[in-house]
């Protein structure tokens, strides 16, 4: 079973089958039909790449409905740790953080819902990260929360001194000041 479940609702860990031998790995990052075995039926539209340096945030990152976004991600170089926050009303997970650590050595891949924002900050010297995406960028639905909120009190295990943040992530509001259109239909 490659998919590890979550206590958040639709939130997945996809850890693939690894073949490995003395001239190095090989995996299907992705596969629709190990996918779809799993009742996960997505139409991924979109591939982004992102490289960054150690103490890089990134986040935390949205797109409300109807274009909101459905994101697989993963590492090909260097560890990251990946953030999601369920913003889904009447979630039983609403207002709560998930963290993993996603690197290019455990392969992992973190499969991130509709309804959750998102980001990451940059645990290694250097990381590349890849992510699908089942809808297209929409600027106009952008959404977004303060990646340092008070309510979320999130460790982005990275030395507060050396974090790198753009300006237009310093600018967000917080979970309670946030646009959200998103409800949890269980």
């Amino acid at each position: 079973m490659p998919f590890i479940k979550t206590e958040f609702p639709g939130l997945l860990i996809f850890e693939p089958k690894i073949w490995e031998d003395d001239r190095g790995y090989f995996f299907e990052s992705y596969n629709q039909k190990v996918f779809s075995a799993e009742g996960i039926e997505i139409n991924f539209v979109q591939d982004n790449q992102a490289s960054s340096v150690y103490g890089v945030i990134r986040g935390l990152h949205y797109q409300l409905d109807p274009y909101a976004q459905t994101k697989l991600i993963r590492v090909l170089s260097g560890s990251i740790l990946d953030v999601a926050v369920d913003i889904r009303k009447n979630s039983p997970t609403y207002g709560k953080v998930y963290t993993i650590e996603l690197s290019a050595e455990n392969k992992k891949q973190l499969l991130v819902p509709k309804g959750f924002a998102h980001g990451y900050s940059v645990i290694s010297n250097t990381a590349e990260v890849f992510y699908k995406c089942d809808e297209f960028y929409n600027k106009e639905s952008e959404g977004s929360i303060a990646y340092n909120d008070a309510t979320l009190n999130i460790d982005w295990g990275v030395d507060k001194n050396k974090a790198i943040v753009s300006d237009k992530d310093l600018k967000h509001p917080g979970l309670h000041e946030c646009k959200n259109n998103f409800v949890y239909e269980g």
